[in-house]
């Protein structure tokens, strides 16, 4: 539950920032700054962060161009650094759980418990078995450290830490809702992973991040063209804003074989998901993310899956309330706009529902 005013959603990814302010009003909620700027290569790999200065500058950048002087943000992270269990245990009130979700943490979660921080959400009280379905989360503190550390050098005021996967999820569920009896995946394709999110009888109920995105389609055309990660990235991009002729043919042919080498591996994830929750089919996958846009890859994924694929419209039901949106920008890149659009949604004031 959130009261407040909304923190500015700042999604640092592999390949760039991007940065959305939103209001809520009466009538929902409207756009009123929107930022981007690419990063250097190497800057984050695998999510660590291996530059911390080119984001900083980048951070300065974005916010100037955007003319956004709100410093209150919330970022998010994703990849290796976090842990997802969706566990159960015996029914007890909110005070109990408090004390009581360090204990169930360390039965669940990988690593040490003093180097993680937990947290936890409630995704069903079941009374008549005396138990309670959790959504347990475990982050890495260094991997926090470092993304915070970076927005305080940049002068922002970090207030909220999320998770790629959930932010996603909010927005999809401002625009959609949840469908309460289906099971459907709600998949962002970035430069460096996937992330999966199965959401299930109305809540998330299996989440994996796959370790291959739009930098492995560009280092494969780059590999076999013999040419520089540069232009293997203009000829991807060029594939999509010129169609096939405008570009060799074996970067098509390339960019085939990758995507459906990625449907591969999200298939496996939902294959996992099906055979170890005894749901029933799928019903839809939606897609979004900045490698979303390249038609073989939602083709490969529903080919594969044999479910409808479709993409999300991030400003279904946003509307853009100020001239200063690069309106431009919002077309040309809104599947990359889906994380920080979901954090834009975060206030300053939160109490746990």
């Amino acid at each position: 539950m959130s009261e407040g005013r909304n923190l500015v959603g700042v999604d640092i990814g592999s390949s760039a920032i991007k940065i959305a302010q939103i209001k809520e009003g009466r009538k929902g909620y409207g756009l009123v700054r929107l930022g981007y700027a690419p990063l250097a290569p190497q800057a984050i790999v695998d999510g660590h962060v291996m530059n911390a200065q080119a984001i900083v500058e980048a951070l300065g950048r974005a916010f100037s161009e955007a003319k956004i002087r709100q410093r209150e943000i919330a970022l998010s992270i994703s990849g290796q650094a976090v842990i997802i269990r969706k566990i159960t245990v015996p029914l007890m009130t909110a005070a109990e759980l408090d004390e009581q979700i360090q204990w169930e943490a360390e039965q669940h979660i990988p690593f040490d418990i003093k180097d993680v921080h937990v947290d936890y959400e409630v995704l069903r009280r079941r009374p008549e078995a005396g138990q309670m379905d959790l959504l347990l989360v475990a982050a890495k503190r260094d991997e926090i450290n470092d993304y915070t550390q970076i927005a305080r050098t940049a002068k922002l005021k970090p207030m909220v830490v999320d998770i790629d996967a959930f932010t996603v999820q909010n927005l999809f569920e401002v625009n959609r809702g949840i469908p309460p009896d289906q099971t459907f995946a709600i998949i962002n394709v970035g430069a460096s992973l996937a992330s999966i999110n199965i959401v299930s009888r109305g809540a998330s109920a299996f989440t994996r991040d796959i370790g291959n995105g739009g930098n492995y389609i560009t280092e494969q055309i780059q590999r076999k063209l013999g040419i520089s990660f540069e232009q293997a990235e203009e000829f991807k991009c060029a594939s999509v804003t010129s169609g096939p002729g405008g570009v060799p043919a074996q970067v098509i042919e390339t960019i085939e074989q990758v995507c459906d080498s990625i449907a591969g591996e999200i298939q496996r994830s939902l294959d996992f998901f099906l055979a170890t929750s005894g749901e029933g089919d799928m019903h839809r996958i939606y897609l979004t993310g900045g490698s979303s846009n390249l038609p073989a890859l939602p083709a490969a994924i529903g080919r594969r899956a044999r479910v409808a694929v479709e993409p999300i419209q991030p400003m279904e039901r946003i509307t853009v309330e100020a001239k200063e949106v690069n309106q431009e920008l919002l077309r040309l890149r809104a599947a990359q706009f889906c994380v920080s659009l979901g954090l834009a949604m975060r206030k300053d004031r939160e109490k746990r529902s």
